[in-house]
């Protein structure tokens, strides 16, 4: 009878070791968990360090002070135009950051709509330093020309967002908006038309020059190299973490992919080793 209950026990004993060990789990199935939200929780991270980070503050400070140094440079001049800056201005001196963080918190990503009702607000905060220089152009009697790819129908939000922060609004014609293109090229091709341009501010490589408008991450890379003695020169880039050109062009600029293959191409992209 002894004996009878040890076995009994035994097969308890392993039945119970049986249950409890883990099946093993397709590798499909072990990459599904970490990137399913990689795409719209990582807006949160972006967003964490563009609200906290010390580095951030820097990082703007110290292009406004080159901006300060090139422009103080270009005022030294002799020139046969007055002079222009033509500036981006979402997340070039504006911080959207909120929005971004409410959208992922609510399990959803960027849209038109909302973002409209966003901008109609006017309380997106200013980078740090950005006050300082875009005050000081104007002072100096610099045009500071704001072009950027908000649409007609944000303006008076726009408007109410840049008299809140004392951004210099000199004229009307002075806030150029999106109308049906999203390259600024013609845009900017006007302005120099009538003005020398001395300096460009963006956080996007599209600001700056249509060298960089839609093209492919080779492509984007190769134009910055040979296009490297401009940035800090007449190119001055504000980090931009959240979005970007940089993200459309990994995709190739379609926008139909779902958010899990966006995820899956983002998490498969990146490496481990160098």
């Amino acid at each position: 009878m002894k004996n009878f209950n040890l076995i009994i026990a035994g097969c308890l004993l392993a039945s119970v070791i049986s249950c409890t060990t883990a099946a093993p789990v397709s590798k499909a199935t072990t990459k599904e968990t970490p990137y399913q939200n990689l795409g719209r929780d990582g807006k949160i991270y972006a967003a964490f360090y563009q609200q906290r980070a010390a580095e951030y503050e820097a990082l703007c400070l110290q292009a406004y002070n080159i901006a300060i140094l090139r422009l103080d440079q270009a005022l030294a001049q002799q020139s046969d135009k007055p002079l222009a800056i033509v500036s981006d201005i979402d997340e070039t001196f504006l911080d959207n950051s909120y929005y971004a963080v409410e959208r992922s918190k609510m399990g959803k990503n960027y849209d038109q709509k909302t973002w409209e009702e966003w901008t109609a607000k006017g309380i997106a905060t200013p980078l740090t330093g950005s006050q300082k220089f875009y005050q000081y152009a104007a002072s100096k009697g610099v045009q500071v020309f704001y072009v950027t790819n908000r649409l007609e129908q944000e303006r008076e939000g726009t408007v109410k967002n840049l008299k809140k922060y004392n951004f210099p609004i000199q004229s009307d014609n002075h806030l150029i908006l999106r109308s049906k293109e999203s390259s600024k090229e013609t845009r900017r091709k006007n302005i120099a038309k009538n003005y020398n341009i001395v300096l460009l501010l963006g956080d996007n490589l599209a600001d700056f020059s249509d060298l960089f408008d839609k093209k492919s991450e080779t492509e984007r890379s190769s134009a910055v190299k040979n296009a490297a003695d401009d940035f800090g020169k007449k190119f001055i880039i504000i980090p931009n973490v959240g979005y970007g050109d940089w993200e459309s062009s990994f995709y190739n600029y379609k926008y139909d992919y779902t958010d899990q293959q966006k995820n899956s191409m983002m998490y498969d992209a990146v490496k481990s080793n160098p």
